[in-house]
């Protein structure tokens, strides 16, 4: 299934790069459907809705042909705030088709961060599910395209109907404009270190790269793909294209969930999925190696845990990374099995370019510390409506990633930590500003600091450190009250877990303050923090 030949990574690479990529989103799906009409190509298996890829690309062709009808047309900026059924991919599909903008919206957000995300991403048309539309009535304005009537709603409620736009379109639509491969396709909101999340703009030529270096980098076939994740991440959209490049299946869950995991693995036969260490942490079971997974994706495991990981699921695990700014950039290849429990993210993989600089964007020596920085032909174009941060996150053509690295003399790469102030919970890119910002609302709260705690299950946790407002005191703000205001304006994931109230912050000389301080006060940051899961003092 791999190439004998050591340098096999290498030369793989080089022929993805020496191929032209699909030109479109709906061309890869095309070329499926020409190949294999008949093939499975989505599986919702907890509500046990299935697509052929014919079926699947004639849903796309009504509802792109009903959405055009609707007045959608090439350029436009659509919401998406959907849940993991068919009707995801198929919008996403469809919008691409079209040549739309799709602005996926987070189901978890609460209307503040609804309302900035559609205001942000200047949305000219919402498709949303019923369940949702609650929220719109919470958010103070709109955006001015925005009007009632340019609301798609799944299930029942206000606005037109997505069932009847699908049922009723014309599987022979073919649009009048076309979208092309430096076409924008999402504008996909990822947290930033500024504050409020800023909207990454992928184009088509993104997605095709992203999903085929995904498909083609080890030289396995994995035709049974799981997605275990939201689709308004950006995971499940590649891997729908991945599986369509390997001619396979997507298996698609309703939601995560690490003691079911290696059931739909088994059930499912899956050759292929990212796989969270909380699944190596749940009790062993004498079936954990039986099963199909030929390679599997991994995420910062813990080095210690890595190859008992692979004996006990039978695979071949291999560390990567990548952001949403820049798709898949790093990973180990299954022929470096010597690095198995090194730490490292591994090599460049196709149409990547990456090196390890200082402040300036010089080159540090081999073996030194300094932050990676990406250049590809398919990177993001930048930040939408943010030119001042797509400013600051380029060294010329060269993408600042705000992660430290360190590169060995073999070229493999580690990361060592962040620069940037950000918070990883779970599968969570949480930035320690939004938070803080959200807290400081509360008049009692004169200032906030967030930090990252670390956590057996979830990876890190949110600690929030505040000082009260002159004339407030703790009976004025209790933990229970700063937590019910966080969850007032925060996604639940980005709700701190642990508080705790100081009368002053360390700080610089020039009057930042010192979070390194903070954290490094003590061994366990959990240590006289309430603790609003348990909802004890610790």
């Amino acid at each position: 299934l791999i190439d004998a030949d050591r340098h096999g990574p290498l030369q793989r690479q080089r022929q993805i790069e020496s191929e032209p990529l699909p030109d479109t989103i709906y061309e890869i799906l095309a070329e499926a459907v020409a190949d294999i009409p008949d093939q499975l190509a989505l599986h919702f298996f907890e509500t046990d809705e299935k697509l052929t890829y014919r079926d699947l690309r004639d849903a796309v062709d009504r509802l792109a042909s009903g959405l055009y009808a609707f007045g959608v047309r090439k350029g436009h900026h659509v919401g998406v705030m959907l849940n993991n059924l068919p009707s995801f991919p198929i919008t996403w599909l469809a919008l691409g088709r079209l040549g739309a903008v799709v602005i996926p919206i987070n189901i978890r957000y609460t209307p503040p961060e609804i309302g900035y995300v559609l205001n942000d991403g200047d949305a000219e048309f919402l498709i949303i599910d019923s369940a949702y539309l609650p929220s719109l009535d919470d958010i103070e304005d709109l955006p001015p395209a925005l009007t009632e009537d340019r609301i798609v709603v799944q299930g029942d409620g206000k606005g037109k109907d997505f069932d009847r736009l699908l049922a009723e379109g014309d599987p022979g639509f073919v649009p009048p404009e076309l979208a092309a491969p430096d076409d924008l396709m999402n504008i996909q909101y990822t947290s930033g270190t500024t504050g409020f999340p800023k909207g990454c703009m992928l184009r088509h030529r993104y997605w095709a790269g992203t999903a085929t270096v995904a498909a083609r980098r080890d030289g396995v076939r994995c035709p049974n793909i799981l997605a275990h994740q939201p689709y308004f991440y950006m995971d499940p959209q590649w891997m729908t294209l991945m599986a369509f490049l390997q001619r396979g299946t997507l298996f698609v869950a309703n939601r995560p969930s690490a003691s079911r995991f290696m059931d739909w693995v088994r059930a499912h036969q899956i050759h292929f999925c990212i796989f969270p260490e909380v699944v190596y942490r749940q009790p062993p079971d004498p079936r954990d190696g039986d099963n199909e997974l030929r390679r599997v994706a991994i995420y910062g495991v813990r080095k210690s845990v890595h190859a008992d990981l692979q004996r006990r699921f039978n695979v071949q695990a291999r560390e990567a990374f990548g952001m949403t700014e820049i798709g898949s950039t790093l990973f180990v290849p299954l022929e470096a099995t010597e690095m198995v429990g090194s730490g490292s993210c591994g090599i460049p993989v196709a149409f990547r370019e990456v090196r390890v600089v200082d402040d300036e964007g010089n080159d540090v020596p081999q073996g030194e510390i300094g932050e990676l920085v990406v250049r590809g032909p398919n990177i993001l174009l930048g930040y939408y409506n943010k030119p001042e941060a797509t400013a600051e996150s380029f060294f010329g053509d060269w993408f600042r990633t705000g992660d430290l690295f360190r590169q060995d003399v073999n070229g493999f790469i580690y990361i060592v930590g962040r620069k940037k102030d950000m918070i990883r919970r779970s599968s969570e890119n949480i930035a320690a500003r939004e938070v803080e910002a959200a807290l400081m609302l509360m008049p009692e709260i004169d200032e906030a600091g967030v930090v990252p705690v670390p956590d057996e299950t979830r990876g890190e946790e949110v600690k929030a450190y505040v000082v009260l407002a002159e004339g407030f005191d703790r009976s004025d703000a209790p933990p229970e009250k700063i937590i019910e205001h966080a969850s007032e304006h925060l996604a639940v994931f980005k709700v701190p877990r642990y508080l705790e109230y100081r009368t002053e912050f360390p700080r610089t000389p020039s009057l930042k303050l010192k979070k390194g301080e903070l954290i490094a006060e003590k061994e366990d940051l959990r240590a006289g923090s309430w603790d609003a899961v348990d909802r004890i003092w610790r």
